[in-house]
């Protein structure tokens, strides 16, 4: 838990820095009349003359740090699944890494994921649950999914769930998660199709390691078994989603 505090604690810090860095990069710089704007950087100009969040220098800041941070957060879980598949007996304590990080990154994204959305923006909280912005719909979803599956994992890793029904919420996040990146959209953004095949390649790892994680939990619960190799590629899987975020750009 306290890595996981730490993460969001630097993350906020992170995020009010970027944020005013990038507004200052808009707003400190007037062109001149005869001044062309920089032809690497005409879908900027033009989302900001438009008025929209999205392609804005600002906004490209604001995503590109919430994906980098989620990142973080699933190279946690993917370092402590790794472990558990290689039996590290020494890193024993990392079996709690997977729930904080999964309660870590539910907190992050019920409040911080929208700039607009409820708490932080000016929309309500029927208009952030219930409205029809499916980008911030989804990252909600996200958010509740990532809460109900950590908490599931924290009371199952203090031996408090124990019934084999338990082990399939977590191989069924990843796979309804990456399934989901499929029809996530950042709307009118200028690198839209950039966005979408980062997206898809994401939603591909996600089904393929929830599919693998489901594989070993079958296993588990009806054959008995107590190691598996789905293990490791479930947890391989998962650190590679996580490098991905930790590259991500628009």
């Amino acid at each position: 838990m306290v890595v996981c505090a730490l993460s969001l604690a630097a993350g906020v810090l992170g995020l009010d820095g970027t944020l005013l860095f990038a507004q200052h990069g808009e707003s400190g710089h007037e062109m001149s009349a005869g001044e062309s704007p920089n032809p690497g950087h005409d879908h900027h100009a033009l989302a900001l003359s438009t008025g929209s969040w999205e392609g804005s220098q600002a906004g490209v800041a604001y995503s590109e740090f919430n994906h980098h941070l989620a990142g973080l957060f699933v190279l946690l879980i993917g370092f402590s699944e790794m472990a558990q598949a290689v039996r590290a007996q020494s890193l024993g304590w990392a079996r709690m890494l997977l729930p904080a990080a999964l309660l870590g990154a539910a907190t992050f994204l019920l409040i911080w994921s929208d700039h607009e959305g409820w708490p932080i923006g000016s929309m309500s909280v029927g208009e952030t649950f219930f409205g029809s912005d499916h980008e911030i719909l989804q990252h909600k979803t996200y958010g509740l999914l990532a809460l109900t599956v950590g908490l599931i994992e924290l009371y199952r890793r203090l031996d408090r769930l124990t019934h084999a029904s338990w082990l399939v919420p977590l191989p069924l996040f990843a796979m309804v998660g990456g399934l989901m990146l499929f029809t996530h959209s950042h709307g009118a953004h200028p690198s839209a199709h950039k966005i979408a095949m980062h997206h898809a390649v994401m939603g591909t790892l996600a089904v393929s390691a929830g599919s693998s994680k489901l594989v070993s939990a079958w296993n588990h619960a009806f054959r008995g078994w107590t190691r598996s190799r789905w293990e490791t590629v479930w947890a391989g899987l998962i650190l590679l989603i996580g490098l991905q975020l930790l590259l991500y750009s628009e």
